[in-house]
């Protein structure tokens, strides 16, 4: 039998849950499936959001030969084979499952069935493709993003399964799921299935029952690299080390570890230890020229090594809080002595007058003159995390 998820999947864009910036009336992919327009882009999210529904809603709307790959299992060849099919009336769409995890000569060998027509790509990841797709075959592709489920969508989700749940039980599935409908559906169906009815304590048998199986690319991927962040950043290299071997003898991408550390290295150690990016620059390096199995040996010393660290999170909690007044007063006018000046009129008007190198008056704007982000000596200017 089908699993639960799988079952209840919605078959029209009216039966998605969620995503209304996306699907709702008016928006972009509606209006895509309504109007039947054929062209290529990528989702972008969170696992259990409703990537593959809307991908095959999609595919269906075009009246479209819909062929599905894993880019963990696919290669070039299997490229090759839907391409080098006669061509029929129908268009094709290939739903490129986790498109993060297709190299670079992957993505290049892709890129002129995409540029010609011959495929429209439907890309699904969790990745930023900023950083995970080929600038070529990007600008090709229009991205969209979607969101983790609301706990509205979430009950809504677990309402159409006809499973019956009870308060407790739905409060338990809300915070392990974590806007994951996948996730949540596959915790209740698992529950009820083992013991009959789901409650609170069977989800939480459930969970430690041997015979419930994950997807190591869903949720266990999420857990694990969660925990392996949160044991680094509570300076525990033990639990670090431990986190980092079950995602190596899991298979897991070494890069998507290794740039998480480089992402950890400048957000909660930053100042405190200015090399640790040094350090997570050099690991990520060696993963990429290495590889699996010697490159584990190099995660373990960075782990390690950014575990041990002093934590200071003050130049990470300074952006957040500039980001914020950016986003809360727009661009404010800059100081006229600190504006470029290449031209007499500029200069007339003042631009660039009384600067100095070494000036000790604040060149922020001036509703924001008398802001400190960044403290002065450690800690951090919003009260540290």
């Amino acid at each position: 039998m089908e699993p639960l998820a799988a079952r209840i999947r919605p078959n029209t864009l009216d039966e998605v849950v969620g995503q209304e910036h996306l699907v709702g009336a008016g928006k972009p992919l509606r209006v895509a499936v309504e109007k039947k327009e054929r062209f290529s882009f990528i989702l972008w999210g969170p696992p259990g959001t409703g990537k593959t529904t809307i991908a095959r809603i999609y595919a269906k709307a075009l009246d479209a030969e819909l062929y599905e790959l894993s880019a963990v299992s696919a290669g070039k060849e299997d490229i090759r084979k839907i391409v080098g099919q006669p061509a029929g009336l129908r268009p094709r769409v290939l739903f490129l499952d986790e498109i993060h995890r297709f190299n670079k000569a992957q993505q290049d060998f892709l890129l002129p069935y995409v540029e010609s027509g011959a495929l429209t790509l439907v890309g699904a990841t969790t990745e930023n493709p900023s950083f995970e797709v080929i600038p070529a075959l990007l600008s090709r592709c229009r991205v969209f993003v979607l969101e983790p489920l609301s706990e509205e969508a979430l009950r809504a989700i677990v309402k159409r399964s006809k499973v019956k749940v009870g308060k407790d039980a739905f409060d338990w599935l809300m915070g392990y799921a974590n806007g994951d409908a996948r996730k949540a559906l596959g915790m209740l169906e698992g529950a009820e299935r083992l013991y009959g009815k789901v409650t609170a304590e069977t989800l939480n048998q459930a969970l430690e029952s041997p015979h419930l199986r994950y997807d190591k690319k869903g949720e266990e991927h999420y857990d694990t690299i969660s925990a392996f962040i949160k044991s680094m950043r509570a300076s525990q290299p033990d639990a670090a080390l431990y986190y980092l071997a079950r995602m190596v003898e899991a298979g897991e991408d070494p890069l998507f570890i290794a740039r998480r550390m480089v992402i950890f290295a400048s957000e909660d150690i930053g100042l405190a230890q200015p090399t640790a990016l040094v350090v997570a620059n050099a690991v990520f390096r060696a993963c990429e020229t290495i590889g699996y199995p010697e490159c584990a040996i190099n995660l373990a010393h960075g782990t390690a090594y950014l575990a041990k660290a002093a934590k200071d999170r003050s130049s990470y909690d300074a952006l957040r809080a500039a980001q914020a007044d950016v986003a809360a007063f727009g661009n404010l006018p800059v100081p006229k002595k600190i504006r470029n000046a290449p031209t007499k009129l500029m200069k007339d008007l003042d631009y660039g007058k009384g600067y100095e190198k070494y000036d000790t008056e604040s060149y922020l704007p001036d509703k924001l003159k008398k802001k400190k982000y960044l403290p002065s000596e450690g800690g951090s200017a919003s009260g540290g995390k």
